[in-house]
């Protein structure tokens, strides 16, 4: 099979993966997708848009070597994900709320001027608290979701959680939607895992980060867009949160490293901490995820059934 690949994430574990499947053509970040396009049979890449699907009239597969396929557009060509980002992101979340909740980034910039930031020599500061009294409330208690809560447990943490199904396993309690008022009053933590769709989108605005509270901790490893962007700025801003760490974002660079992430000036704050969505970007992410695609494509080569298919 003709396999073409345009993810540069997959580049790092080149060999490793045409290793695994040694009897197909693998054609990597061509020059001229659309003519590459002409004889594939698999795509493997982030994105597929309609004009990528008029070049392909062979094309059978198209595998996202990730989980979001937001950028893939519905074809009528079978398309598949693949996760294995899930500890990678649970040990961004645990040390976000560590830093967060302690915060140690105020801590690190004051002492950079000599500043010793601790209530050992400032009184008016309060003794931070440990992990064991975090109140977690998940909003999507997915793959990131149960993996994180895996962690949690270790520290001795309390989790509850809302869901589209209403349904999680290992919390306190969890409800559907209706009760996120609940979750978030009864957290001091909110952990944004849900997949981005028209009912998810802005389901976090000003009211939502109020009932949060001054003590509340947002972590974002799913989409931007979930959380409105105003909203959030203002909540940080004014201390009507503690802090927020913002892995997801409201605009991405098209081109290069450069591109602002949001219209509100996050970066002014100091209480907020700022990460290119880089929570899931590891080689371990990445070695799991080849393994997948691996399997897939030799699947597809004998005609046997395909994993992590998605309906668009």
């Amino acid at each position: 099979m003709r396999v073409v690949i345009t993810d540069l994430n997959l580049l790092p574990l080149r060999d490793e993966l045409e290793a695994l499947v040694p009897q197909d053509e693998l054609v990597w970040l061509p020059d001229d997708l659309l003519d590459a396009l002409k004889t594939a049979d698999v795509l493997v890449g982030p994105s597929f848009t309609q004009e990528m699907a008029d070049a392909a009239p062979g094309l059978r597969l198209v595998q996202v070597a990730g989980a979001g396929t937001d950028r893939v557009q519905a074809t009528g060509v079978p398309v598949a994900n693949t996760y294995h980002h899930e500890d990678s992101i649970a040990e961004y979340i645990v040390w976000a709320l560590i830093a967060l909740r302690r915060e140690l980034p105020q801590a690190d910039a004051a002492l950079r001027q000599n500043r010793w930031r601790s209530p050992v020599y400032d009184a008016a500061l309060p003794q931070p608290q440990t992990l064991s009294s975090a109140r977690v409330g998940f909003l999507g208690f997915g793959h990131i979701g149960r993996a994180t809560w895996r962690v949690l447990q270790a520290f001795g943490a309390q989790a509850q959680a809302v869901t589209a199904s209403g349904k999680a396993d290992g919390v306190s309690w969890a409800g559907d939607t209706s009760q996120l008022p609940r979750l978030l009053e009864e957290s001091n933590v909110l952990v944004v895992s849900a997949p981005l769709t028209e009912a998810t989108r802005g389901i976090i605005g000003a009211a939502e980060l109020s009932k949060l509270g001054a003590d509340g901790v947002l972590v974002n490893v799913a989409r931007g867009p979930l959380v409105q962007e105003q909203a959030l700025y203002d909540a940080l801003r004014n201390h009507s949160i503690r802090g927020a760490a913002l892995d997801v974002w409201y605009s991405y660079p098209t081109d290069g490293d450069q591109a602002q992430p949001a219209e509100a000036p996050f970066g002014d704050l100091d209480n907020v901490l700022l990460t290119p969505h880089l929570s899931g970007i590891t080689r371990q992410t990445f070695r799991g995820r080849i393994h997948d695609i691996a399997a897939n494509l030799t699947a597809l080569a004998e005609g046997n059934e395909l994993r992590n298919l998605v309906r668009l």
